[in-house]
Parts: structure tokens; C-alpha cells; sequence
């Protein structure tokens, strides 16, 4: 797998930022600073100032890559998407059975991602806890349309229709495939979530994991003919 993600390129919308960050040690720097810092203060409490404090630059250097904090995070939202998408594909790549494409594409949209070191620059699983916790800032303005328009949200959705095509493989006749896939996505976050701080919203199971294992019986009871 390391062979295979080390020959890729994860392709980010233009839109999300005026300078290309992955084409300087510079910009680099900023989205590996950024993964931080986010992670550990949150989005509300970062800054560009911060980050520039933190990896050592100026906020004007910052701003010659990203116009505002939004625009970053939604780079790093588009990035997320991208590489989950070529996971996906590496995982039901040869794979025969519809029903265990299913299953491997839940899981990946479910579980906790480790880190891979295929992208020196970018901790993946930080950047998961950012997406559990911020992603939806992201969409939830009023310039969605736009951005959507502008292709922003293309990569999301790109991967939301490889799983909802697995969804008709299985049950050509289920009206709702999108739909279903979004609200595994969008509910694992949320449970993920709950069970880090509001463990009274889900259900905690030792030795299991519960997230995923009710998602599965979810999507394959609603599915069934």
C-alpha cells in the first residue's frame, strides 16, 4: 500500500487557496503547523498569528497562501476527502463481491484512521479529529453554492457516489443510496465525537468496536431486497 500512495498526487481545488502550499517547504510547513494547532485549540481559537508563531513565519507569509482561516480549512477538508478516496480504492480494488467492497468502504468511513507516512507533511490522523470536529464549518455558510459551483465539494462527493454505486451493485431497486452514504459519514463523525466527549449520546462497548459495527448492520439491514 505504501508503494501504491507513494506514486499518488492528492489534487486540492484551486478555489481554496492563492498560493499552492504543497509547492514550498514554506507551504508545507503550514499545513502541518495548522494540523496542529487546530487539533489541539480548535478552529475558534486559531489564528493565523498563532500558526505563524508556531511554525516560526510571519502572518503575511501565511496570508500569500490562504486569503482567511476558512479557506484553509477548507483545503484541508478537500485534501481529507481526496485521500480517502484513493483508500477506497486501493481497498475494493480486486475485489469481486459487492457485499465486501461494502463492508472494507464502511470501515474505512467509520474507523479511526492511522497516520500515513506516504505524506511526510500531513498527519492523517489528526487531521481526522479535525474533520470529525469542523468539517461541517466548512459547508454550512452562505457561500456553499458558490462554492459548490466552484467544485469545491467535488472530491466528497465523488467518493458519496463510489460507495452509493457499491449500495445499487447490491440492491439496484433502493432509492436512497446517496443519502445513506452521506448519513454513515456524516453520523460516524458525530458519534465519534459524542463517544470522545458526550459518551451518554452513544453506546460504549468493550472489546468493539460499536461505531462501525452499527453502521454495518444499519446500512445492510436497510439495503437487504
Amino acid at each position: 500500500m505504501k508503494t501504491f500512495l507513494s506514486n499518488i498526487s492528492i489534487q486540492v481545488n484551486p478555489y481554496s487557496y492563492l498560493k499552492d502550499p504543497e509547492s514550498s517547504p514554506l507551504g508545507k510547513r503550514i499545513i502541518t503547523g495548522s494540523i496542529d494547532l487546530i487539533e489541539e485549540i480548535g478552529f475558534e481559537n486559531f489564528t493565523f498569528q498563532k500558526l505563524a508563531k508556531t511554525i516560526k513565519s510571519t502572518e503575511a507569509s501565511v496570508y500569500r497562501y490562504f486569503e482567511s482561516k476558512h479557506k484553509l480549512l477548507q483545503y484541508l477538508t478537500i485534501w481529507y476527502w481526496s485521500w480517502l478516496e484513493y483508500h477506497f480504492i486501493f481497498k475494493t480494488t480486486n475485489i469481486d463481491s459487492p457485499e465486501e467492497k461494502l463492508n472494507r468502504a464502511i470501515i474505512l468511513l467509520t474507523q479511526p484512521i492511522d497516520e500515513d507516512s506516504s505524506f511526510s507533511h500531513i498527519n492523517e490522523a489528526k487531521l481526522q479529529n479535525i474533520i470529525i470536529a469542523e468539517s461541517s464549518k466548512v459547508f454550512l455558510t452562505k457561500e456553499v453554492d458558490q462554492e459548490n459551483q466552484a467544485g469545491v465539494y467535488a472530491g466528497y462527493k465523488k467518493l458519496v457516489s463510489r460507495v452509493s454505486d457499491i449500495i445499487l451493485e447490491i440492491n439496484p431497486q433502493y432509492k436512497y443510496p446517496r443519502m445513506l452514504v452521506s448519513t454513515i459519514i456524516e453520523g460516524a463523525h458525530n458519534q465519534r465525537f459524542f463517544a470522545d466527549h458526550l459518551p451518554g449520546l452513544t453506546d460504549i462497548i468493550k472489546g468493539e468496536d460499536a461505531i462501525t459495527e452499527f453502521y454495518k448492520g444499519l446500512v445492510f439491514r436497510t439495503i437487504q431486497k
